[in-house]
């Protein structure tokens, strides 16, 4: 490995056609630079696509639907609504809770409300929390704070706005924080403005809601102790599916649901869904290595090719070096060492020029808002890319080293 001879008739033969082997390393770089730069850029995308998954994975939300079949009296087709009341029933009958948030949105899902400020107004989203929303989905606070339990037990007309109610209704330069803006006709003090964790044009909605106290939201708007929907996780060891069914179940027997009558609550579990963005990017990783791969080897049957080439023009040398005592595995060694090392200055070219262009794309991308952030590799993706390069260049010279070792000194020695 370290005979000095070897290597200097290594740089030899490579450099006595310096085009052909230049031709040759580009198949094999082209390969393993196309390597990393899939995976670097499914890794961007996925980063993207999960800094706008704001919320704790192990978490699920539930609401009430219409029922669809008649039970205990009731007739099929009944509305009937959380309570108050099903906070501490859920928290004492399902031990796999951790955190359970009731919550309300001001004229129903997605709709906005009209909010005023002096001469100023704006349509925005009015939402009724309790402080441990923010354990489910953080809203990180710029000034001021959340809403705190205090808020809760004295029923405090306060509320946290967004940036862009901020900037809507608000002047540039003006404190928010101690200022009144008016909710459907009732005075609410700012103590805090937070910005979006998301970005795009997902931040520039996510930073258009105002946060109120829950028992604010109750008493202020005559939502009496109706709940809209509860967002829930689950303890650490226990799958939010099995809390899912758990939780359901007891409410259908508290509120005198069909046990069969899967319409009557909607939910939604966050786990699989994240389990199924995992799934499509382990996807686009598996399908980055298998095309990364196959560009891989195409490269490395363009080396044993020309390998094959150096082996047939160095028939007569070899001939020589067998009949004056040289052994099969100095024939094959030689032949691999080429083969090895021609593959990997080529690879390392590569993993270079890949790396590099990820760098490029980073910074070209830095700052902006979008899907795709971050883009690069991690050490065991460069690792296992350089291992299959030096088992592709060991292929790569099996062949031609397995037809040097079966050429006979006799026949050798009478080519030209």
């Amino acid at each position: 490995m370290f005979d000095r001879d070897k290597w200097a008739e290594v740089f030899q033969v490579l450099g006595k056609n310096p085009f052909r082997t230049a031709a040759t390393a580009f198949g094999v770089m082209w390969g393993i630079m196309m390597l990393i730069i899939m995976m670097g850029s499914g890794k961007g995308l996925e980063n993207g696509v999960k800094v706008n998954f704001n919320r704790v994975t192990n978490c699920m939300f539930v609401w009430t639907q219409t029922t669809t079949k008649p039970y205990a009296g009731f007739k099929q087709g009944r509305r009937f609504d959380l309570r108050n009341a099903d906070v501490e029933f859920l928290k004492a009958n399902v031990p796999e809770i951790e955190i359970l948030s009731p919550r309300n949105q001001l004229g129903g899902y997605n709709d906005a409300n009209n909010v005023v400020r002096g001469i100023r107004t704006g349509s925005f989203s009015v939402y009724g929390d309790t402080p441990d929303y923010q354990k489910i989905e953080h809203k990180p606070i710029t000034q001021g704070r959340f809403i705190n339990w205090g808020d809760i037990e004295e029923i405090r007309k306060v509320c946290v706005i967004g940036e862009r109610v901020q900037k809507e209704l608000f002047a540039k330069g003006e404190e928010p924080l101690g200022e009144y803006i008016k909710i459907s006709g009732v005075n609410f003090q700012v103590v805090g403005v937070y910005k979006s964790p998301f970005s795009g044009e997902r931040a520039e909605e996510d930073t258009k809601s105002i946060f109120i106290p829950f028992s604010t939201f109750q008493k202020a708007f005559n939502y009496g102790d109706m709940i809209g929907w509860m967002s829930i996780t689950s303890q650490e060891e226990v799958p939010v599916s099995i809390m899912e069914e758990k939780i359901i179940e007891k409410l259908k027997v508290r509120h005198k649901i069909h046990p069969e009558d899967r319409r009557a609550f909607g939910s939604s579990n966050l786990q699989e869904e994240f389990e199924e963005m995992n799934g499509v990017f382990n996807g686009i990783a598996g399908l980055s290595w298998f095309v990364g791969v196959l560009t891989l080897f195409a490269g490395t049957i363009g080396v044993s090719n020309i390998m094959l080439v150096i082996v047939k023009e160095r028939t007569n040398e070899i001939g020589v070096r067998k009949a004056l005592g040289a052994t099969p595995w100095d024939i094959v060694s030689q032949i691999l060492l080429e083969s090895i090392f021609l593959s990997s200055i080529a690879g390392f070219v590569g993993v270079i020029c890949g790396v590099w262009l990820l760098e490029l794309v980073a910074m070209f991308v830095e700052g902006q808002d979008g899907a795709f952030r971050n883009p690069g590799v991690d050490f065991n993706v460069v690792f296992w890319a350089l291992m299959i390069l030096i088992f592709s260049g060991s292929f790569a010279g099996f062949l031609p080293a397995s037809r040097a070792v079966n050429i006979k000194p006799i026949e050798a020695l009478r080519t030209e």
